[in-house]
């Protein structure tokens, strides 16, 4: 199965009650083979209206970080959400829509192989480090941090940090978010010249860096 395979699903699923309320599905967006992939917990009204993740003004500032802090453009990267409805009034997806709709979040973790994964709130980093059997007790205490994950004989690296949304309500934490994508940024270091990732890894104090096309 292709990424627009899982995309055309997504926009016809009834598997949960939020297609009922929907303008349109969100199935995510960015480069199939992208080395970094952003996950939210679900679209808000913008993205109903456009099916597109994070073009609101969470979304702005997540381009604005992608783009000023990492150097890197939005196109490169993958970005979508666990939930891939809107839920309603923008409310907290529920763990019934989560476990209805994770499988097509599944997928695509799968096919576009991520090396980093960036958990965008607390909803996508309790999914995220529950697949990667990681305890999770708070986005204050996990953000900031890298997990490993192995699928298959593919590691992925999971950076927690705050939703945007999370600084536009409360402009203390924007500085925070903005450390954490300079954090981010030691992670991914993209050689512009070669038009390739190479992806540093500091775990433990131990340099482990790898070179990957």
């Amino acid at each position: 199965m292709e990424l627009d395979e899982i995309a055309n699903e997504i926009k016809v699923c009834r598997k949960c009650k939020l297609w009922m309320d929907r303008r349109n599905a969100v199935p995510g967006e960015g480069n199939p083979k992208a080395k970094v992939m952003f996950i939210g917990e679900a679209p808000g009204e913008t993205e109903d209206e456009e099916g597109r993740p994070f073009v609101g003004s969470a979304g702005k500032l997540l381009t604005k970080l992608i783009e000023d802090t990492l150097g890197i453009k939005r196109d490169e990267v993958f970005i979508t959400n666990v939930v891939k409805c809107r839920p309603p009034n923008n409310r907290d997806p529920e763990e019934d829509e989560i476990t209805a709709c994770s499988s097509y979040l599944d997928l695509q973790i799968r096919l576009i192989k991520p090396q980093v994964i960036v958990t965008l709130g607390r909803h996508s980093t309790s999914y995220i480090l529950s697949k990667a059997n990681i305890e999770f007790h708070s986005i204050t205490k996990s953000r900031g941090k890298v997990y490993e994950w192995k699928i298959d004989d593919h590691v992925i690296n999971i950076f927690p940090t705050y939703h945007p949304a999370a600084a536009l309500y409360n402009p203390n934490l924007r500085s925070v978010l903005e450390e954490d994508f300079k954090m981010i940024r030691k992670l991914i270091n993209v050689s512009k010249d070669s038009k390739r990732y190479t992806i540093e890894f500091f775990l433990g104090g131990e340099d482990r860096s790898r070179n990957k096309r």
